[in-house]
């Protein structure tokens, strides 16, 4: 096998005469180009790393403070005030580099002028410091918000949800915790945010994913979808060149540090921090706990395809391979008419059943031997591939064609994904592609980022040949994918056949309904003087009240990346001023001034709401991690425990877009993709993320379960259609036709 000549540097053998060594020149070019590769990119780091200790300074700036003071002393002015003088009497005396006084002089002056120059850093660094952490700018009002002041914004947020007997208990139980639990436990927390970089990621990781022992599928993982009105090519291997070539490339600039980060409404420059575990990562599962592994480096993909599991090398030497080297090896593999070994196919459902099954498979039968070494090549691979043979995309005639790709993005066949890697990609037959992400690790906004670079590199940057193949020629020579061996024994296929059937059974239970909202988007949205968010927001609670009848605990996910290693926090969207607007909206005996007046005040306590959140003032992450405390030292808290255990009936998520500016949606409408989705929280709830996609459109993703009688996607997403075009009459703003 050539792959297997290549993965060594020499041979021997012993014979009489002694032990004969076989150097290969071409594989040792190959370890002494991957080590030069290495060093080059230690040396990228160091560089980063020394530019960042001095930001906002520079090597340049330290310069012009020397020639500075070195210039006004040759004019006889000294700016050091004397300093420069008591430097240079301190320096010791005798031989050696301090001998004449030209040197003492200049020696003096550049150690003067360093601390100089450290010191404007750290002035700088603090004067940042307070400008990054004041958020009024979100605000014509802005003020802290007390431990008092989040436990009565919980019980606002509830009151349109009890009736009056429960609301009043709720508020004893919060008077009773407000005096007696919470000052107790919130110097605890006073004590982490001291020590942490940040009071809440760090267990929000732990005890919401990775403690977390029911399967990923459905419940955890997401997907994000093609472009879709759109399509560069038919030729699925060619496709996969250039998306992995500019997968790879972004890894480049990741780790060179050379990608700026996102801003906040473009003036507050947001935590990069999540990025850093995008690629070589995988959750490796455990019995109680499980724990995410990530790798500095890693030089090849896993690829699935037809039950049957590879391992593509994506450099050569030091060198990225190129889209057209890329195409040719997955064509490699789609050729490949060899068959699954036993218990091969369906292996994968190992990472979408229970993770205490799949923690003790692992340990029982893949810790030794050629199971380990297999598993390895999956774990440690930059990321996962999946190579379909089924074909979907996006056909604006049949509304069903996007609920269908969305759930093969969302579950597959429940063993051609390897859910615990960072991300899968999936490829279809058709060209098409896809992502299905782990969540423990970040959340959808980094995957969108990536996502962004990908699918504008591969349309303006790369191209294809007018066949649809990339362009250039391969290189012939480039060893083919190695099959991974597995020996797979009869108990192991039994779990693997467990895993799957109790995926499969949460696969079928998921009703998926997505579609594209055409009448408008944010453009005549604006025209009703109210963000977009908002408006959606409030069309849900409309939607929602028609399809139950009754308010409900909605949750939106809003991000806290202006914080060092933030992530979320919650919006409770369904306030008492979006439930007093919608009621009078359903009893249709009120005056449309009337109408419009109490949509603005829902409005404008939703956006003052999302702003509380994204600048660390929300309720439900610090009343968490209370909550935590509480466990820590064993103290009882019925307020805590009722508010942590309230199901989210309605779970929603807004899908950012231009991220990254790569070109111009004016000149390009139709480089659009459709966003993502997820599977319902609650069992009888519904999960609904959308995308506002441009100024023309809208697209949706709502999730339900088919097990509950109460719920049915397709009908809260006809609701969500109507209160839409409903808001938008009520404002009279002018509209398409659906």
């Amino acid at each position: 096998m050539a792959e297997a000549h290549q993965a060594v540097a020499f041979q021997f053998t012993v014979t009489p005469d002694g032990v004969d060594f076989r150097l290969s020149r071409e594989a040792l070019k190959h370890v002494y180009l991957s080590g030069i590769n290495s060093w080059k990119k230690r040396l990228i780091r160091i560089k980063n790393g020394i530019l960042r200790g001095v930001y906002p300074g520079s090597p340049t700036s330290w310069l012009v403070v020397v020639m500075a003071t070195m210039g006004s002393s040759f004019c006889n002015v000294d700016v050091s005030l004397g300093l420069v003088g008591c430097i240079q009497r301190c320096l010791p005396q005798g031989c050696g580099p301090y001998q004449t006084p030209q040197t003492r002089a200049l020696l003096s002056m550049a150690i003067f002028s360093t601390g100089v120059w450290v010191t404007g850093i750290f002035f700088f660094r603090q004067t940042l410091k307070l400008l990054l952490s004041y958020h009024g700018w979100m605000f014509e009002m802005h003020g802290k918000t007390s431990n008092l002041t989040r436990i009565w914004a919980y019980l606002e947020s509830v009151r349109p949800l009890l009736d009056d007997e429960e609301y009043y208990r709720m508020e004893v139980l919060a008077k009773e915790f407000q005096n007696k639990t919470a000052p107790r436990l919130q110097k605890y927390l006073v004590l982490k945010s001291w020590w942490a970089s940040n009071y809440v990621s760090d267990w929000w990781e732990e005890y919401i994913y990775l403690r977390g022992r029911s399967p990923l599928v459905v419940n955890s993982n997401y997907y994000v979808m093609d472009l879709v009105l759109i399509k560069n090519t038919d030729v699925q291997a060619a496709r996969l060149g250039n998306t992995i070539h500019a997968m790879i490339m972004y890894r480049r600039k990741l780790d060179r540090e050379e990608i700026k980060p996102v801003m906040a409404l473009g003036i507050v420059p947001m935590c990069s921090y999540q990025m850093e575990r995008m690629f070589n990562t995988t959750r490796v599962p455990g019995k109680e706990t499980d724990v995410l592994q990530h790798l500095s480096d890693s030089r090849h993909v896993a690829v699935y395809h037809k039950g049957r599991f590879f391992k593509l090398w994506l450099y050569e030497g030091s060198r990225l391979l190129k889209p057209q080297d890329l195409e040719m090896q997955f064509q490699r593999i789609l050729d490949d008419p060899s068959p699954p070994q036993p218990g091969e196919e369906k292996l994968a459902a190992l990472t979408a059943g229970g993770r205490v099954e799949w923690a003790q498979a692992r340990q029982a039968f893949f810790s030794s031997g050629k199971n380990k070494a297999a598993l390895e090549a999956i774990e440690r691979a930059a990321f996962f591939v999946a190579l379909d043979e089924e074909s979907y995309h996006y056909d604006p005639e049949d509304e069903a064609s996007l609920s269908l790709y969305g759930k093969a993005l969302l579950h597959g066949n429940c063993y051609n994904r390897w859910f615990d890697k960072s991300f899968t990609l999936i490829s279809f037959k058709n060209g098409q592609l896809g992502l299905n992400a782990e969540h423990a690790w970040a959340d959808a906004p980094i995957m969108g980022h990536l996502w962004e670079f990908v699918l504008g590199t591969d349309s303006f940057h790369l191209g294809y040949t007018e066949t649809g193949h990339c362009l250039g020629k391969p290189n012939p020579a480039l060893p083919p994918p190695m099959r991974l061996q597995w020996d797979i024994p009869k108990q192991c296929q039994a779990v693997i056949e467990s895993s799957y059937q109790v995926a499969k059974a949460l696969a079928d239970d998921v009703e998926l309904y997505c579609f594209q909202f055409l009448p408008f988007g944010k453009g005549l949205i604006k025209k009703c003087r109210t963000s977009p968010d908002a408006f959606v927001q409030i069309a849900l609670q409309l939607a929602h009240f028609r399809d139950r009848g009754k308010f409900c605990l909605t949750y939106e996910a809003s991000m806290t990346r202006m914080f060092r290693e933030g992530r979320t926090e919650t919006v409770r969207s369904c306030t008492s001023e979006s439930t007093a607007f919608v009621q009078a909206m359903v009893e249709r005996s009120h005056a449309k001034a009337d109408l419009r007046d109490l949509f603005q005040k829902a409005a404008k306590k939703h956006q003052n709401m999302y702003r509380l959140a994204m600048t660390g003032a929300g309720i439900d992450r610090h009343l968490f991690c209370l909550y935590l405390v509480s466990k820590y030292l064993g103290v009882s808290s019925p307020f805590l425990a009722e508010v942590l255990s309230e199901p989210w009936r309605l779970s929603t998520s807004q899908i950012p877009q231009s991220q990254i500016r790569m070109f111009d949606p004016e000149q390009h409408p139709n480089h659009l993709g459709a966003g993502g989705g997820f599977g319902p929280v609650a069992d009888d709830g519904y999960g609904v993320s959308y995308m506002i996609a441009g100024e023309n459109t809208i697209f949706f993703h709502v999730s339900s379960k088919f097990s509950s009688s109460e719920t049915n996607a397709q009908r809260f997403g006809n609701h969500i259609r109507q209160a839409l075009l409903d808001l938008a009459d009520l404002f009279q703003v002018p509209k398409t036709d659906s």
